[in-house]
């Protein structure tokens, strides 16, 4: 059976070492020889191995050898050798390395002396330990701090044995004497600690006599007296009051592993506004002060719980989290605009719409490879600001537009959505965006972004000026006409192939790298035409609305319409690869149609209608929005029969500002609930599980609690016989990214008793897992072992993932970039489209990103986009399209994507479960 190990070494399983080898090599008097076959003996019993004939030949050979490395590897030899029989009496032979450990204690040279402490911190047999208790006891007043410092870690260990508080009855006693003479760091920083785990009131009392000096005591020492603050605290809150002005006056110390540790001990024991202000300045000195990345990214998450938890102190601290963004790490940077985003408020919008600016015009610089994406999630942040602060708008929309020609196609995408919704919410700007569009169309190169600007300008040119210069711009990018003549197939020349695509409809909707595929291409080439197409059309029912001369309406009229059928003529031309796709054809046909033949009804739709389609899109995402606060707003933390106390009534007397601050905030906690509460008892019986049955000799059950990257089984293992079990053992194991922490220990249960096993699982990556394993024991009448086999413990995949929130933009990348794909077809009771989506949702735990009023109506299909994120970050993408057949059933498919396979098999497991209905 595997036991406990305390050593662990590499080991390379190439050519292993035979017992004879490294027994002649030991008997040699070649230290170098003698040193590696110790080497190889010790891996070879760490990997399994006994080796029994060895120990003699160790006892006569390497016990009595002066050097150094020897003797450790006789130490650790020690250390792993079995040295108790089967019932767990010590072995006969092991009385003879107590001398030589007896010498070692005694030893002149220092470092022998230091390795066997050590070595006496990790030995358990109270036989063993008891004759050198008087030589470790010496070694406590030895003159070398290095001694004296293993002694004091000796003497703990062997204190918190079994037995050890008979072997050394007055060691609490004797480590405070040492500690108020002991001038060595390390030395002290041990001996407080063995107080700290042995003697805990006389820790206490050490620290308060000495309070003052606690702000020039080494780090070592400080780092375990905030460890005792919290278990102090944590254990009797009533006197924290006087434990946080420690910590406060630790906040100066040199160390920064001691003020990041004073910082997380205030936020976790106050909530006084001093003490959460003071811990947020110190975080806030980290960010800047420390060049390590991953040091940065921890402090910024500890600054992300703050905010949530005290968000109006952080907002004053908003300019100084900012600073973060002067890393290059995108991380870095990601995280700090997140954090930023949520402690913006009327009075601070300014300074750092002013700064994300300057951060924009640094970004241009082509110094650092990932400044585009930097560009973008700064420009993402602006478009936040000036959603929910209209009126810096101004302010930032002209210089977001420069980068409309952006290389990085996602930045100018998201600038122009941003130019989009500006140019709907602020009236007031649309003239100056419109003309700054017209000047900067010629500018733009990816066609989604082409597509987006033309809408505009096809919506919001109003004046007689404005539409005519938005028709100028676009015959002038779009080139000389006509795009391809008769000619130029009969000279059927390379030169006369590349016209047409040399035309600014090509250069226009260059498109990123990633559809360079010829059809693919093609097809966003014609894609634009139809947009160009429906802009102009657009644009000449306006002017025919708002320019007086007809001849002016006419002549623009057919010039729109030689374009229109130039395109088409191009389009079914044979010098392109491709000839155009039907959908944008239609297109072009019906805006043909539509010059030439214009109605009251058509003129509404095309002039009014798309434009309100537009408001009502931004005013449901900003209900969404509303009614997402409102729900926040409205959890309900306190039972409206809680008792409150009224901190104006309590008494004052002997009490610091900080220590009044600290005791109002938690009345205010207990009144409004904020104190967590353990889960109802409905919810913990829920998460009961049965492992055996009731008829058999030993039941057991089990509570499974997930949290995050660690999963604890609370088992209950009942003896239902008159027996006593000997040797009780839960053996468990895991399938999938699953991991035992421990393995459970050997008990022994009484007739009709019960024990409460723990067994922790660590949890690496978003799948189901499974955990079966049984129970094994013997009974005194029966010499075989008896097995009960468990029912298997199911982890549900649902326990790792929550709803999260992403753009339409970023959806599409996601679903194009995760190479991971499982297709789900539908097989539901259910006969309504939203119902199965509603059942889909929630049996998923996923949200739903597609609008509500897209949903709405009944057409007899349903397409819908569902998005989660799991506790490790990975991104799970579900896309359920349906469609109500002639006989009442639905059918489809539904399509989940991710980036590792689990979540995409596990999320099918169970939609395949769920997705019938009714449970």
């Amino acid at each position: 059976m595997e036991k406990s190990c305390t050593l662990l070494i590499h080991f390379d399983k190439g050519t292993p070492a035979i017992a004879n080898e490294i027994k002649e090599a030991l008997e040699g008097n070649d230290i170098p020889a003698k040193i590696d076959a110790m080497k190889k003996a010790v891996m070879l019993l760490l990997n399994g191995e006994t080796l029994p004939q060895l120990f003699i030949t160790i006892v006569r050979y390497v016990l009595p050898s002066e050097d150094h490395t020897v003797q450790k590897l006789l130490l650790l030899y020690l250390e792993i050798i079995e040295k108790t029989d089967l019932k767990g009496r010590i072995l006969p032979e092991m009385i003879l390395i107590c001398q030589n450990l007896r010498n070692n204690l005694q030893h002149p040279n220092e470092y022998i002396r230091g390795v066997t402490l050590r070595f006496l911190c990790r030995l358990n047999e109270t036989e063993i330990i008891e004759p050198l208790v008087p030589s470790v006891l010496q070694n406590l007043e030895h003159r070398h701090p290095f001694i004296r410092r293993n002694a004091i870690l000796a003497v703990m260990s062997i204190y918190k044995l079994p037995q050890g508080e008979q072997l050394l009855v007055d060691a609490p006693e004797m480590i405070e004497k040492v500690l108020s003479t002991e001038q060595d760091p390390s030395a002290k920083r041990n001996a407080f600690l063995m107080l700290f785990n042995c003697a805990h009131d006389r820790a206490i009392n050490y620290l308060l006599t000495h309070v003052d000096r606690v702000s020039e005591w080494g780090e070592l020492l400080q780092m375990v007296v905030l460890e005792l603050i919290r278990k102090v605290c944590r254990t009797n809150r009533g006197e924290k009051g006087k434990y946080i002005k420690i910590i406060i006056s630790l906040l100066n110390a040199p160390s920064t592993a001691v003020i990041y540790e004073c910082a997380g001990t205030l936020v976790s024991l106050s909530s006084a506004p001093t003490a959460i202000r003071a811990a947020a300045n110190t975080y806030c000195q980290l960010l800047l002060s420390q060049s390590d990345n991953n040091v940065k990214l921890i402090v910024l998450d500890r600054l992300n719980e703050l905010k949530s938890s005290h968000r109006d102190i952080m907002v004053d601290l908003i300019m100084d989290v900012l600073r973060a963004l002067s890393s290059p790490n995108l991380d870095i940077q990601r995280k700090t605009l997140d954090i930023v985003l949520e402690l913006v408020t009327p009075r601070n919008i300014n300074e750092v719409v002013l700064l994300l600016k300057k951060e924009v015009m640094k970004s241009q610089s082509g110094e650092l490879e990932k400044n585009g994406e930097y560009r973008q999630i700064l420009i993402q942040a602006i478009h936040s600001c000036a959603i929910k602060f209209p009126e810096v708008a101004s302010t930032v929309v002209h210089l977001m537009m420069d980068f409309l020609g952006d290389s990085n196609v996602a930045s100018a995408i998201d600038v122009i959505v941003f130019v989009r919704e500006i140019i709907e919410t602020n009236p007031k700007l649309r003239v100056s965006i419109i003309t700054r569009l017209l000047d900067t169309f010629y500018q733009i190169r990816a066609a989604w972004v082409c597509s987006c600007a033309l809408w505009i300008i096809g919506e919001y040119c109003l004046s007689p000026s404005e539409v005519e210069s938005g028709i100028a711009t676009i015959k002038q990018c779009l080139g000389e006409l006509p795009f391809y003549s008769v000619s130029e197939e009969a000279e059927a020349t390379d030169a006369s192939k590349k016209t047409p695509q040399s035309n600014s409809i090509t250069i226009s909707s260059r498109r990123p790298a990633i559809l360079a595929d010829d059809l693919f291409s093609s097809l966003a080439i014609f894609f634009l035409a139809a947009v160009v197409t429906c802009t102009l059309t657009k644009l000449v029912l306006r002017l025919e609305e708002v320019q007086p001369s007809k001849v002016e309406v006419n002549k623009a009229t057919t010039q729109a319409l030689l374009i229109f059928v130039s395109m088409l003529q191009l389009g079914q031309s044979p010098v392109l690869p491709h000839p155009i796709d039907n959908d944008s054809c239609d297109r072009i046909v019906l805006c043909i149609r539509l010059l030439c033949n214009t109605g009251d009804e058509i003129r509404k739709i095309w002039l009014q209608s798309c434009r309100q389609s537009f408001v009502k899109m931004l005013s449901e995402k900003q209900l969404q929005e509303t009614e997402e606060l409102k729900a926040k707003a409205q959890v309900s933390h306190a039972q409206p029969d809680d008792l409150i106390d009224f901190y104006h009534l309590k008494s004052r007397k002997g009490m610091s500002q900080l220590e009044l601050e600290d005791e109002v905030q938690d009345d205010l906690k207990r009144a409004t609930g904020e104190f967590v509460k353990d889960a109802d008892d409905a919810n913990k019986l829920n998460r009961i599980l049965q492992l055996t049955g009731f008829s058999d000799p030993v039941y057991a059950e089990a509570y499974v609690t997930v949290h995050h990257y660690d999963i604890v089984l609370d088992i209950t293992v009942i003896n239902r016989t008159r027996e006593t079990l000997q040797n009780l053992c839960l053996e468990l194991a895991t399938m999938g990214d699953l991991k035992l922490v421990e393995r459970p220990q050997n008990y022994t249960l009484a007739p009709e008793s019960s024990k409460q096993i723990k067994a922790n699982i660590k949890v690496s990556s978003t799948e189901t897992g499974v955990i079966f394993g049984n129970i094994v024991y013997e009974t005194s009448n029966v010499l075989e072992r008896t097995v009960v086999v468990l029912n298997d413990i199911h982890i549900d995949i649902m326990d790792y993932i929550s709803p999260a929130v992403c753009t339409d933009t970023a959806f599409r990348t996601m679903w194009a970039e995760f190479e991971w794909e499982n297709k789900v077809a539908v097989n539901t009771v259910i006969k309504n489209e939203k119902e199965f989506l509603d059942h889909i949702i929630k049996s998923t735990n996923m949200k739903c990103l597609t609008a509500p009023s897209a949903l709405d109506g009944e057409c007899g299909f349903l397409a819908a986009n569902l998005y989660a994120k799991s506790v490790f970050g990975e991104d799970a993408l579900v896309n359920v399209s349906i469609e109500k057949q002639a006989d009442g059933k639905l059918s489809g498919y539904i399509r989940i994507r991710s980036k590792t396979q689990g979540i995409a098999l596990s999320l099918g497991d169970k939609i395949t479960l769920k997705q019938k209905g009714g449970s």
